[in-house]
Parts: C-alpha cells; sequence; structure tokens
C-alpha cells in the first residue's frame, strides 16, 4: 500500500473532521497529492489539491471550509481539515499521489489510498 487514508468518522452537521494522507517510507517525493470523495451512487470526484511547491485548488464545493495542507516539502504526507461539514460531504475519501518518486528512483503516477469513511448526520 503505497498510501494511508485516516480520519474519517461519524460527526453532526457543522463539525469538523481533520483527514491526513501518509504516503510508504519507500517513497521520497510527491509531485501533486489530491484528496477526492466518492458519495453513495456517485461518481468519485476532486475534492482538493497540492502541488509539492505549495499551491493548492479546490472544487467549488468545499472552498471556505476545507484546507488542504502539505505535512512535509516532499509532500508525502498531507491533512485535509474540514470545518463546517454538512450532509452533502458525507462519502469515503481517497488521496491521490501523482508524479511519485521512490527512493530508488523509480518513478511512477497515479496512487491510490484506501479511502476513509466520512459520515455526517443532520
Amino acid at each position: 500500500v503505497q498510501l494511508q487514508a485516516s480520519g474519517g468518522g461519524l460527526v453532526q452537521a457543522g463539525a469538523s473532521l481533520r483527514l491526513a494522507c501518509a504516503a510508504s517510507p519507500t517513497i521520497y517525493s510527491i509531485d501533486t497529492m489530491s484528496w477526492y470523495r466518492q458519495a453513495p451512487g456517485k461518481q468519485r470526484e476532486l475534492v482538493a489539491a497540492v502541488a509539492h511547491y505549495g499551491a493548492t485548488n479546490y472544487a467549488d464545493s468545499v472552498k471556505g471550509r476545507f484546507t488542504l495542507t502539505a505535512g512535509n516539502v516532499r509532500n508525502t504526507v498531507s491533512f485535509l481539515q474540514m470545518n463546517h461539514l454538512t450532509p452533502e460531504d458525507t462519502a469515503v475519501y481517497y488521496c491521490n499521489a501523482d508524479r511519485v518518486e521512490f527512493n530508488s528512483g523509480r518513478v511512477g503516477s497515479d496512487y491510490w489510498g484506501k479511502g476513509t469513511l466520512v459520515t455526517v448526520s443532520s
């Protein structure tokens, strides 16, 4: 498993959660780490992304409520702070790593974690 997502849970509307994504120790750096989510019966959608140099972008539905930060300069850890959660945020959240460099020097792209479930009750 190259990525491990954690931090999901059951909360009430208006609450906050902080998700974390950690890359395997075999990974040296990640160019872009992204968070996606998939709600029941819906397609997976991009929530937020952070580039290794710090630039971020967000889906319109989460702007002003979610904040994505890189946990280190190599972008191998990220934190998604989710505030003012609503039932519409209920989904399985996945982290994705694109353009990965491994400690061995090998490069790869498009790695996914297993996901963490976020449930927001009304």
